[in-house]
Formats: C-alpha cells, structure tokens, sequence
C-alpha cells in the first residue's frame, strides 16, 4: 500500500529510532509484505533464514533487526523490532475507523447495481455497474468491485488476513491492503474473501465460486477459473487463468497453479503445479499415476497373503 506522501529513508529511521545503512536519500513510497513488494517499497524482515530473500526483493528498503549484505541500489532500517515498527506503520495507512450506516456514504456505487437489504458496504468501497449484491453481504473498507459481479448471501469480502508473529503468544500483522474483483465473477453464499496484508488479493474477470470457498490474503486468482465448494486457498497463492478445483480441495501458502490445470475433489497442494494437466490425492500427483497408485494399494492385502504362502 502507498503512503499519501513519499517519505525519505532518513526520515524515517529517525522517526522510529533506527539506524540507516545504505542510501539514505532513497524515497520510500509504500510498505509491502516480502512476497508482494515492488520498486519504492518498504518491507521488513527478523529472522536471518529470509535475510536474502528481503535484501534482494525488489523493495527499495528493509527493517531488518541486524546488518546483513545488500545491493548498493537499496537501505537498511535496522531495529530492536522490525515487525513491530512496520505493524504500527501499516495502521497508519489503514487506521480502522467505526461506522453506524449499512451503506457507507463514502461509498461509489455503479448504474444498474442492486444491493439486497441487510448488506454492509464499507467505507471508500468501489462496486461497478450492474452488480447484484444479495442480502448480508458484508464488504469491507476500501474493497474494489467491477462491473456485472454477482455476490451471494452470507459472503465476506475483505477480512483480516491470517497473519500473526508467534511471540510468547500471537502478535497480528494489521491487514491495510484491500481486495479487487474483476468484472463478470460470480461468487456464491457464505465465501470469504481476505484481504492482503499490504496489497491486493485479486480475483479474475470471468472467475466463478461455489459456496464457502476460502480465498487467502495476497492471493490472486487469474480469469475464467471455476472453484466448487469448500475450497480453501491459503495466502499468497498465483492461480492462473482457466484453473479449475473442484470440491474441498486444499492449496498451501505461496505457490503457483498453472494455466488450465485441473484439480480433482479433496486434494491437498503442498507445492506448484504445472498447468494443462489433471491432478489428484493428497499430497497431490496427476490424476493417473494416483489412480494406478491407490489401485496398486488394494492389491497390497491379496499379496501379502501370496508371499506368506
């Protein structure tokens, strides 16, 4: 997420009291989670395991809690706490403020749009033209909605992400980035819809949802995608365009499923899949070397049998 004004390197290590390593004179736009972070951005790191993968994102800056090697093009923050420094910096972009109308005033709604009694619309929420918003839906602040989506009841769009630090206890990670839905989605009743922790979770034009899926903070579903019942996708997850998942499939944090892949009903993903081809199981495989295996599998008590004799 940007921050109204740029703010210098500088500024802001003096600000929270860290020292600054690097080009200090650097301009700093926004603030970004590692995994979403681009050219101007801030972004944080405290564990040395990902030192790497922060100094050498494209973010312009890192808070980061110890001094580590990094290209001459960016800044370091070093501080005591780099996760709570960049938590008070994300409330600061998206502070929560209160409201007592169902519909914000605030709000920018399109020609042609229904929206159902007992629906909530947040403030600074954008929904397009000719939408149908059916009864107790709840849109979050600052939600972004496009042309000719229909939203079902009982479906939630732009929660709090999933996101805590483990610290004698779970510090939550503010969630200031918001979610956008393209035009012509179909969303069905009782889905939720997170929003990213400082970006955008994104779903394609076209895409359709069943009931109660679950679409993870950061995550962004590409066009013409079709996801059944009780799919649950975590953070930070690429779909491309044409995915199809069929009932209680499960896809694990930060991977890719590629263009046209196909993945049969209660999967489990626990790594990228490459696009074009059909999948199953837990942990997933293509579809027809699963079916050999679990066929193989029933044979196994016949041939124990066998080789006793």
């Amino acid at each position: 997420m940007d921050f109204k004004e740029p703010i210098k390197a500088s500024d802001l290590a003096t600000r929270f009291g860290a020292v600054c390593v690097g080009a200090k004179n650097l301009q700093i736009t926004g603030i970004n989670e590692v995994h979403r972070v681009t050219d101007g951005d801030l972004t944080f790191c405290d564990h040395p395991k990902y030192y790497d993968k922060a100094v050498n994102s494209e973010a312009t800056a890192i808070l980061i809690d110890k001094v580590t090697d990094f290209p001459k093009n960016k800044v370091l923050l070093v501080v005591k706490n780099p996760f709570e420094v960049f938590t008070q910096l994300s409330e600061e972009v998206r502070a929560f403020k209160a409201q007592d109308t169902m519909i914000s005033p605030n709000a920018k709604i399109g020609a042609g749009t229904r929206i159902m009694p007992g629906t909530f619309v947040g403030e600074g929420v954008v929904i397009g033209k000719n939408c149908l918003i059916h009864p107790n839906v709840t849109i979050y602040d600052g939600c972004k909605i496009e042309d000719r989506v229909i939203i079902h009841s009982g479906t939630v769009i732009g929660a709090d992400a999933f996101y805590y630090k483990r610290n004698n206890g779970y510090r939550k990670l503010n969630s200031c980035g918001t979610v956008r839905i393209e035009n012509d989605v179909e969303i069905g009743a009782s889905c939720t819809i997170d929003r990213g922790v400082t970006a955008e979770t994104v779903i394609g034009a076209g895409t359709k949802m069943d009931n109660m899926v679950q679409i993870g903070h950061d995550t962004v579903i590409g066009k013409n995608c079709l996801f059944a019942a009780q799919v649950g996708i975590a953070g930070v997850v690429n779909v491309e365009d044409d995915v199809i998942l069929w009932g209680q499939v499960g896809v694990q944090k930060d991977l890719t499923i590629g263009k046209g892949a196909v993945v049969l009903g209660q999967s489990g993903l626990a790594k990228s899949l490459e696009g074009g081809k059909t999948y199953f199981g837990s942990p997933v495989r293509e579809a027809k070397a699963k079916m050999r295996e679990i066929a193989l599998i029933k044979q196994l008590p016949e041939i124990i049998e066998r080789l006793k004799k």
